[in-house]
C-alpha cells in the first residue's frame, strides 16, 4: 500500500523530476535529483498515513491531509454508485481504488466532493461496496461485512467479435489528433518535416497525382484510426460483464486497468440507446443507464454495454428495465411540419452557398465548376441529413414510461420512467409557433436532467404530458 502513492506522485510530477535531473547534470550536483525523489516519496507516504475513513449509521466520512486537514462527510442516502478501479500497479499489489458517486458538486470545483479511497486492499472491496449500498442504515461496518448481497444473474457479457464496431467511432481520430498535438508541442513535426521521408513523399505525390496521394493519405488515416480504436476498445472493455442481483447492477470491464461500477437499482430511471450514424450503419448501438445522481457527462459511470450489436443492446435494455415492450413499441411521427423544418434547416448551407455563387457571377466574375459541384453536394447531403433526422424523430407513451428519439449524427433513444419525471415544460420559439409545433421537456434529477420531445404538433403537447403523468397536464390539455 505504501508503494502506490509515492509512485503516483513521481509519475504525476515527472516534469519536475526531469527539471531536477537537468539542473543536477548541468551543475554536476545530483543531490537535486535525490532531494526531489525523497520529497515525493515522503509526501506520498504521508498521504497514506493521514487518510482514514469511517462508515457510520448515517454518514460516510473521509479524513485526509497532512498540513491542511480535510474532512468529507456524505449522507449514506446520497450514495448513488460505487466505482472500483485497479491499474496495473494496483493489480500487482492486490489493491483497488474505490470512488463513491453522489452526483453532488461543491461550487465550481468538481473534485471538492470527491470521495476516493486509493490503495485499498482488494479483498475488502466486496464487503465495503455492500455496506455503502445497503438499503437501511447499519449500526457498524462489521454488520455490513456479514450481510452478503443476493446471488447475481448475468444479463450481459462482452464478445470479442464486437471489436468490429470499434472503428465506427471517433476514438481513433481523436487519438491521432492527440498524438499530433503532442508531436507539434515537442517539435517532432519540425524534425520530421526536414527529413528525407517528407521530400520523398512529395515527389511520389507529384508522380502519381494529387488526387491519388490524398486518397492514399485518407486510406492510411482510416486504417491507423481503426487500429487505434480497436486496441482501445479491447483494452477498455475486454472481459466486460453485466450482472443484476435485484438490488444493484454491477458492471466490470478492462484488460489492463479494470473498472467495476455498482449502480443502485432504486436510482435507476431508464436507459439510453445510443445510435451514432456510423455505428448505426454498422448495425450497432451502445447502452447507458439513466441514473439519479450519476450525470450523463460521466458516461463510463453509467455504461451498461459498449458498442455492440443492436439486437444485443435491445435485449440487455429489456432485461435492465424489466420491460420487453420498449423494443417493439412503435414511435409516433411528428407530422409534416416537423419534416419541413428539418428540410429547411438541412438545405440552409446549400442555399447560402448558392446565393454567394450567384452574387459572384452577377459581379462579372466566373464561378468555377468545382464550386457548382460543391453546391450540389451540399444540397444532396443536406437533404439526406434532413430525411434521416425526420426518420429518427418520434416518441411513444407506454404505461409508466416515456420514450423519445431524435438526432441523426448522434441519435439517441431515451426510455424514461414516468415516476422519475418531476416537472414539464412546453416550449415554443418564434419559428416553432409559426410552424405550429412545440418541444415538450421532461425534467428529471437523473441523467442529463431533461429529455425532450422535439417538434411535436402544438395541439398534442399537453395531451402528451397528461398521458405520461396523469394529472400533470389536464388543465392545459383541454384549453
Amino acid at each position: 500500500m505504501l508503494l502506490v502513492h509515492p509512485i503516483n506522485e513521481i509519475v504525476t510530477l515527472a516534469p519536475l523530476v526531469l527539471i531536477s535531473l537537468v539542473i543536477g547534470s548541468q551543475s554536476g550536483n545530483y543531490q537535486w535529483v535525490l532531494v526531489a525523489i525523497v520529497v515525493f516519496l515522503v509526501y506520498g507516504v504521508s498521504r497514506w498515513f493521514t487518510t482514514s475513513y469511517r462508515i457510520g449509521p448515517v454518514h460516510v466520512q473521509l479524513r485526509q491531509g497532512l498540513f491542511r486537514k480535510r474532512l468529507l462527510s456524505i449522507p449514506r442516502n446520497r450514495i448513488r454508485s460505487v466505482d472500483v478501479k485497479a491499474g496495473i500497479l494496483h493489480r500487482l499489489l492486490g489493491l483497488s481504488v474505490v470512488r463513491i458517486g453522489t452526483g453532488q458538486q461543491v461550487g465550481s470545483k468538481p473534485d471538492a466532493a470527491k470521495f476516493e479511497l486509493n490503495a485499498l486492499s482488494s479483498h475488502l472491496v466486496p464487503d465495503l461496496r455492500a455496506a455503502l449500498l445497503a438499503r437501511q442504515p447499519i449500526a457498524s461496518t462489521e454488520r455490513a461485512a456479514v450481510e452478503r448481497e443476493p446471488a447475481a444473474n448475468e444479463i450481459g457479457h462482452w464478445n470479442p467479435g464486437w471489436v468490429r464496431y470499434a472503428p465506427f467511432s471517433a476514438t481513433g481520430v481523436v487519438t491521432i489528433a492527440a498524438i499530433a498535438g503532442l508531436a507539434i508541442q515537442y517539435g517532432v513535426v519540425d524534425t520530421f518535416a526536414r527529413s528525407t521521408t517528407i521530400s520523398d513523399g512529395i515527389e511520389s505525390a507529384e508522380r502519381f497525382g494529387i488526387v491519388v496521394a490524398v486518397a492514399l493519405g485518407v486510406l492510411v488515416l482510416l486504417i491507423v484510426a481503426s487500429a487505434l480504436a480497436s486496441v482501445r476498445y479491447l483494452v477498455t472493455y475486454g472481459n466486460m460483464k453485466l450482472t443484476d442481483n435485484g438490488r444493484t447492477l454491477h458492471v466490470s470491464h478492462g484488460l489492463l486497468e479494470t473498472r467495476q461500477t455498482t449502480l443502485d437499482r432504486r436510482r435507476l430511471r431508464g436507459t439510453t440507446l445510443g445510435e451514432p450514424l456510423l455505428l448505426r450503419l454498422a448495425g450497432g448501438a451502445r447502452l447507458d443507464a439513466i441514473m439519479t445522481g450519476v450525470p450523463a457527462e460521466k458516461r463510463e459511470s453509467s455504461l451498461l454495454l459498449p458498442q455492440a450489436p443492436r439486437a444485443e443492446a435491445e435485449r440487455v435494455m429489456a432485461a435492465v428495465i424489466h420491460d420487453t415492450r420498449q423494443v417493439a413499441a412503435p414511435l409516433t411521427k411528428h407530422g409534416p411540419a416537423a419534416q419541413r423544418r428539418r428540410y429547411m434547416r438541412g438545405l440552409v448551407p446549400a442555399e447560402l452557398a448558392l446565393v454567394a455563387a450567384l452574387l459572384v457571377q452577377a459581379s462579372g466574375h466566373a464561378v468555377p465548376a468545382l464550386a457548382w459541384s460543391a453546391i450540389v453536394v451540399l444540397a444532396i447531403g443536406g437533404a439526406a441529413l434532413a430525411w434521416d433526422r425526420y426518420r429518427g424523430l418520434g416518441h411513444a407513451v407506454l404505461p409508466g414510461w416515456l420514450i423519445t428519439r431524435s438526432g441523426s449524427l448522434d441519435r439517441a433513444r431515451h426510455s424514461l420512467e414516468s415516476d422519475g419525471i418531476i416537472g414539464w415544460t412546453v416550449r415554443q420559439t418564434f419559428f416553432q409557433r409559426r410552424a405550429g409545433v412545440a418541444t415538450v421537456i421532461a425534467a428529471t434529477p437523473a441523467g442529463t436532467g431533461k429529455y425532450e420531445v422535439i417538434d411535436i404538433p402544438a395541439e398534442q403537447a399537453w395531451s402528451l404530458v397528461e398521458s405520461a403523468t396523469p394529472g400533470g397536464g389536464d388543465v392545459w390539455a383541454h384549453r
